[in-house]
């Protein structure tokens, strides 16, 4: 392209770069609401989910990944009018895809701790309760136990591809509940009652069986310092019952990956109960 001289008129250069195809200036807000409405529920989603919601995933990482797929359904999704976007009833909508998005993110989350719920009551039987560090999801302390079985149960979420199953129904869900035509709240609270019994239920399910062989490692400790009772309690069944943890944890590899898998089944059943199946019901 060559540069006019000076002095000349610059009006058809204008005109040219004017004439561009693109997005009209006067069509750009409406553009950036309806890319804010669409990246909404994933973008709740997102700040809620283990994992997505940690600290060691960043904050600006979360943003531009909840934009790039409001980006991805925009095109596919069904908006009010002009009228009802640009009026006070876009608060009740902002509200309800938070609303949405935060819910299923906290029953994921809910589900999940599970797992450290178990470790915590392993570590407190094996005698590792003491063996805490900070952990990095939550920014409290937490057993080295139950952080070991939160990140298996993540590697084992991404090796059964559960994080595109949940993004996958998420992104169905804008069929069976359109934006502003959400009202069945009282299936959100459903779903986190349902959640808090899998939570229970899938963490004694997890813990008892190392439990109770530790129950019988005591058991045997206690008749050994009984019949000899020179030998010290803390300095003979406090190694031993640290041995019997790790022995049996390491044995039990194979069974917690199968416990980890129903546990992932049964959190995706009800989120799908709640995202894709409600309606249809």
């Amino acid at each position: 392209m060559k540069f006019p001289e000076r002095g000349s008129d610059l009006l058809p250069i204008v005109n040219e770069l004017g004439s561009l195809p693109g997005l009209e200036l006067q069509e750009l807000f409406t553009f950036l609401i309806l890319l804010l409405i669409a990246s909404l529920r994933v973008g709740a989603f997102l700040i809620s989910a283990p994992f997505f919601g940690g600290r060691m995933v960043p904050l600006q990482i979360r943003i531009v990944f909840s934009f790039c797929l409001g980006f991805w359904v925009l095109g596919t999704l069904d908006f009010p009018d002009q009228s009802v976007l640009l009026g006070p009833k876009l608060i009740l909508i902002i509200m309800q895809e938070l609303f949405i998005g935060l819910t299923v993110g906290l029953v994921l989350t809910i589900g999940f701790a599970a797992v450290s719920l178990a470790g915590e009551k392993i570590a407190a039987t094996s005698g590792l309760a003491f063996a805490a560090t900070v952990d990095p999801t939550a920014g409290g302390q937490s057993p080295v136990i139950s952080q070991i079985f939160y990140l298996f149960l993540i590697v084992t979420f991404f090796a059964l591809n559960g994080h595109l199953i949940v993004l996958g129904m998420l992104y169905k869900s804008f069929e069976y509940y359109p934006l502003g035509e959400f009202t069945t709240y009282g299936d959100l609270v459903s779903a986190g009652l349902s959640a808090s019994e899998i939570l229970f239920k899938a963490a004694a399910i997890i813990m008892l069986p190392v439990v109770a062989v530790l129950l019988l490692v005591n058991v045997a400790v206690g008749f050994i310092t009984k019949s000899a009772p020179t030998l010290n309690l803390f300095s003979f069944g406090f190694p031993m019952t640290l041995i019997g943890a790790f022995i049996i944890l390491y044995f039990s590899v194979d069974a917690l990956a199968f416990a980890f898998k129903d546990l992932i089944q049964q959190i995706i059943d009800l989120l799908m109960s709640l995202l894709v199946e409600q309606k249809d019901g």
